[in-house]
């Protein structure tokens, strides 16, 4: 009688050994943009942002005014962050400029990996044993969608403050903010970037009144302690500093894809643009928020921060494409935790991510430097950020519809449960 071999088990890499290969595959999707913008990019315009934090933090140290110190030339860039920010700024004083720009990019890697991890949680962990594999091949092209990218390229802070909002808002709640009130982290982000003060709004359209006042207090708070260690550098701030946008570069240049970006360059300014440009706020605003409060209903607290980031970069009257780091969470609140069960889902997921891989804003402004070409496409791609968020929040709307696909996930599938890091 001819015996049957029995089938070989199958064997699984150690854990060390899965989370070992997920680093490496970040680290190779994330190379792309650090050998372009780290090593190979002029050093005259190399990591700009960081040298603007790092000469807030040089400030602090030696007494200087904060808000009137420059960056060295060309570049001329001033600090346009509240005094709170600065103090943080000051670990990057302390070490050499290229050593900051290094780990600051590493940072961010690990802060937009953090994202994913949080934001794709139940997804991600449905790969079980192979989890951190599923980590790796989300992050990796989340680390090529063009915001990211300039975020990288500028040394950019939004990675952090897309972070500290969404572990304040997710379920289920991570192990190592278990004593930590919800708001507070909210409350942070916005004394160091005030733009994040939306999602103080959006806490009170919840009802969720003690997050909201956790949020504000925080930040008041941490504010008012800058005040009294900063005295002349607050005054600055709050007296003059945060009533002039011409700070922060020119409103009407491309890389503002904000709302009233987008007026500008179409010549919609003077008190009939602002009009316009409040009107439009005030619509997209009602709409968003309410959207957001819906994701609250369900339980889907990573499609109200998809909703909220995107409220932050269309209704400011600045934000840069490299504001669009919530990007990285909409795409995870798109494909929610089946994705295979939503084609709908699974293909807008596809197109945010496909859209916010090409740098079109830039590609506008070639378009637009032949004189010969027709302007209308140049223009069309020029602005193609605002266009984009406001399709991305469409097609949360569209997902989210009661009956289609898999609905959304509801807080009870998970009560008690607790993030393991």
């Amino acid at each position: 009688m001819m015996t049957v071999p029995s089938p070989t088990p199958s064997v699984v890499p150690h854990r060390w050994q899965r989370w070992a290969v997920a680093v490496g595959v970040i680290v190779l999707a994330a190379l792309p943009a650090v050998l372009r913008y780290l090593v190979f990019w002029p050093l005259d315009q190399w990591q700009v942002d960081v040298d603007v934090y790092r000469q807030a933090g040089v400030s602090v140290l030696y007494g200087r005014p904060i808000y009137s110190a420059m960056t060295e030339a060309p570049q001329l860039l001033p600090f346009t962050y509240p005094p709170f920010a600065a103090f943080l700024a000051v670990p990057l004083a302390l070490v050499p400029f290229g050593v900051a720009g290094w780990l600051w990019t590493a940072a961010q890697v690990a802060a937009t990996t953090a994202i994913v991890w949080y934001a794709g949680y139940r997804l991600i962990h449905r790969a079980g044993a192979w989890s951190a594999l599923a980590l790796a091949g989300l992050t990796a092209p989340m680390l090529w969608l063009h915001p990211v990218g300039d975020g990288i390229r500028f040394g950019q802070v939004n990675a952090f403050i897309v972070l500290l909002c969404l572990v304040d808002l997710v379920e289920p709640r991570p192990r190592w903010l278990a004593r930590v009130p919800r708001g507070v982290l909210i409350g942070i982000a916005t004394a160091v970037k005030l733009t994040p003060g939306v999602f103080v709004v959006h806490l009170l359209v919840t009802r969720r009144w003690r997050e909201a006042a956790t949020a504000v207090g925080t930040a008041v708070g941490v504010s008012l302690a800058a005040w009294v260690l900063l005295p002349q550098a607050s005054f600055a701030y709050w007296g003059g500093a945060l009533q002039d946008p011409a700070r922060l570069g020119p409103n009407a240049g491309t890389a503002n894809q904000s709302m009233r970006g987008f007026l500008l360059r179409m010549g919609a300014d003077g008190s009939g643009g602002t009009l316009l440009w409040l009107a439009l706020v005030v619509v997209v605003g009602v709409l968003g928020f309410g959207l957001a409060r819906r994701f609250h209903r369900a339980g889907d607290p990573v499609g109200e921060v998809a909703v909220v980031g995107l409220l932050a970069c269309l209704v400011s009257p600045v934000a840069w494409v490299h504001h669009y780091h919530w990007v990285v969470v909409v795409v995870l609140a798109l494909l929610g935790d089946r994705p295979e069960e939503s084609p709908r889902r699974l293909w807008s997921a596809v197109g945010v991510t496909v859209f916010f891989t090409m740098r079109l804003p830039w590609w506008g402004i070639d378009w637009l430097a032949h004189g010969g070409w027709p302007e209308l496409p140049g223009r069309v791609l020029q602005n193609a950020d605002v266009a984009g968020g406001l399709a991305a929040l469409f097609l949360l709307w569209w997902a989210v519809r009661p009956g289609e696909g898999q609905g959304l996930p509801t807080v009870n599938a998970s009560a008690g449960a607790r993030h393991p890091a």
